[in-house]
């Protein structure tokens, strides 16, 4: 107790509170300039009917949200990326976290195979959907082979059943590498000796790794799932340029991102809709979030 009476009683000197705040100034202003700022006047232009031509905006309030659910282009957005959401998260976490375990065993040429595999991630979004596109396109690769070989023609890019299924996997092939080095750091913090108490018990490869790598793996696994899903909700690019910006064919690809760029930039009218529909995006992100970590904590699943 006189411990920490004496510490209370230590006063900082006023000098050295002001050298701090002085020191934290800039990136306070950098913060409150780029990242508080935009997110209070989207606010306020969420609840505000705009026009960027003439500058004129008038309050409209909860109307710009009545107006989105009577769009068809709204529950289009919401339908594909919900289901972009299921699949891509689940299958990326799961096939990042097997290659890991698969890595993290005595093989050869380790590095070389996390190198290689690694390399999709350095490439930008941009040029992975311009190889994807050449892939599958009504010349591509792909399309060619199926037609020589199985007599199969399928128009991956221009069927709405295809369209988004090609986004998925190209998310999945691109965003695997960096979340399997991530899992790959966490089983090598894992101590061997619980592997060995588990062999001595006649565990085999299988049993190991689901009752010691995948409870171990939690904090990482909900790191992983987390950032997965908030990326997922937030897909844009690969759509954008995959459909031309018009999120087609038949509103396949259309996304909630995508359908705020077309409120915002396409209609000169209608910037109020696209902040309300981002204020909509990040509730539900935010409640995704939450109801993630209800599920999965840093120290183990719920049961």
């Amino acid at each position: 107790m006189a411990t920490i009476s004496m510490i209370r009683r230590i006063r900082v000197p006023r000098g050295a509170v002001i050298g701090a705040y002085a020191f934290l100034l800039p990136a306070l202003l950098v913060v409150g300039l780029f990242t508080l700022a935009p997110i209070v006047y989207a606010l306020y232009m969420s609840v505000q009917k705009m026009d960027l031509v003439s500058g004129r905006h008038t309050f409209v309030g909860l109307r710009n949200l009545a107006y989105l659910v009577d769009d068809d282009k709204f529950w289009a957005a919401c339908y594909n990326t919900i289901l972009y959401v299921a699949v891509v998260v689940p299958l990326q976490t799961v096939l990042a976290m097997v290659l890991a375990c698969a890595i993290n065993s005595k093989i050869r040429f380790k590095r070389s195979f996390v190198t290689l595999l690694f390399l999709p991630t350095l490439t930008s979004s941009a040029a992975m959907t311009m190889i994807f596109m050449w892939l599958f396109n009504n010349n591509g690769v792909v399309v060619l082979f199926l037609q020589q070989h199985l007599g199969i023609g399928i128009n991956f890019l221009g069927d709405p059943k295809w369209a988004l299924g090609i986004i998925m996997m190209m998310n999945v092939f691109s965003t695997i590498p960096h979340f399997m080095v991530v899992f790959l750091a966490g089983l090598q913090e894992i101590p061997g000796s619980l592997y060995e108490a588990a062999l001595l018990d006649g565990a085999g490869p299988v049993s190991r790794h689901w009752e010691i790598s995948v409870p171990q793996l939690m904090p990482i696994t909900c790191y992983v799932l987390t950032m997965g899903l908030i990326g997922c909700f937030q897909v844009f690019d690969q759509a954008f340029i995959l459909s031309g910006g018009e999120g087609g064919p038949e509103n396949a690809t259309l996304t909630f991102t995508l359908l705020i760029y077309h409120y915002a930039f396409k209609n000169y009218n209608t910037m109020g809709l696209a902040c309300a529909l981002a204020v909509v995006l990040t509730l539900i992100i935010f409640c995704a979030t939450l109801v993630l970590n209800r599920f999965v904590r840093l120290e183990g699943a719920n049961r």
